[in-house]
């Protein structure tokens, strides 16, 4: 992942996967018992988190602290997925039917994922379940347990065949998603399975799906911008609102970055700044809540009090001073 300084200080891949190596050969259970590598993975975590949030903490950038949470993930599950492929199930010749994918979904696919968010999970296989595969796909419980303990986040792992239908993306609110590790090709499939069928689908359709899915989203969190207790993510005026806005011009102007808009004669350039300034803010105000919180807190209420939480998650610094009103 691009522009993530000093990447070995938040997680360091090679003593990762010796670690998780001596854990193996340190214990009489299967290679893939939870309770051998939990430990070492949870630890990193742990590590990754800390210098993530002093980080944070020291310069309050929020845009660069989602795409380092993001990056610490990453790490994690590929270093599970090349010991299960490299050391526990090798395959040399794989087949065709054999080479799947595990693609990250949601924030974790934008590479914005905030501090206690949910690290989504998506299984691609090329056709139908195989031996193989399927052994690959115990991932999902082992890296589920990474986050199930200890924080307010969990891993959703869904297998789904990359050609069946092209729905890859319908499984998640967020369309597409970005490789996390495994075959590129099985999502390059999944990719084009998808154009396929949205060339059948007018923009008009698919605006109106979103707006409609953005105004019962508002009913349910609160139809109004003067909530006493906004939520800063699916709140009117919120996070989602603006990948809402995202989405739609990707999808009518086929782009993956919002200031292409200004080169399209769409945003003004005070258009877009003022989109990123927005952005920018809603991100810095969400991170300070989980870690104030401890957990994933989207709303912005007058007391924040963190529950029972590692001590990596103990609220310091200028998140300690804005618990405290300032």
């Amino acid at each position: 992942m691009a522009n993530i300084l000093r990447q070995r200080d938040i997680i360091d891949r090679r003593s990762l996967a010796e670690e998780l190596a001596q854990a193996i050969a340190d214990s009489s259970a299967p290679a893939l018992d939870r309770r051998v590598l939990l430990p070492p993975l949870k630890a990193a975590l742990a590590r990754g988190q800390a210098e993530i949030r002093r980080r944070f903490e020291a310069d309050g950038t929020a845009a660069r602290a989602v795409r380092e949470q993001s990056f610490l993930v990453d790490q994690l599950i590929r270093g599970l997925y090349d010991l299960v492929t490299e050391r526990v199930y090798p395959l040399a010749n794989p087949t065709a039917g054999e080479k799947m994918a595990i693609v990250a979904v949601g924030g974790y696919g934008r590479g914005e994922l905030a501090p206690f968010s949910d690290v989504d999970l998506l299984f691609l296989l090329p056709y139908k379940q195989t031996p193989h595969t399927e052994q690959l796909s115990n991932l999902c419980s082992i890296s589920y347990g990474i986050w199930a303990e200890g924080r307010a986040g969990d891993a959703l792992g869904r297998r789904v065949p990359a050609l069946r239908q092209g729905r890859y993306d319908d499984s998640h609110r967020d369309p597409g998603g970005a490789l996390c590790v495994g075959r590129a090709g099985a999502l390059r499939r999944a990719e084009n399975a998808v154009r396929s069928r949205d060339r059948a689908r007018t923009a008009a359709q698919f605006v109106e799906a979103k707006l409609a899915e953005r105004d019962a989203r508002h009913q349910r969190v609160g139809d109004s911008r003067y909530q006493l207790e906004p939520n800063v993510k699916e709140g009117k005026g919120g996070l989602r609102d603006l990948h809402t806005l995202f989405w739609i011009t990707k999808y009518i102007y086929r782009i993956d970055d919002v200031a292409k808009l200004v080169e399209l004669g769409v945003l003004s350039a005070e258009e877009s700044a003022r989109f990123e300034r927005a952005q920018s803010f809603l991100w810095t105000v969400r991170c300070h809540l989980h870690y104030l919180a401890g957990r994933a807190e989207e709303r912005l209420r007058s007391t924040c009090k963190p529950r029972s939480a590692p001590p990596w998650a103990t609220p310091t610094g200028p998140a300690r001073a804005a618990s405290n009103g300032s």
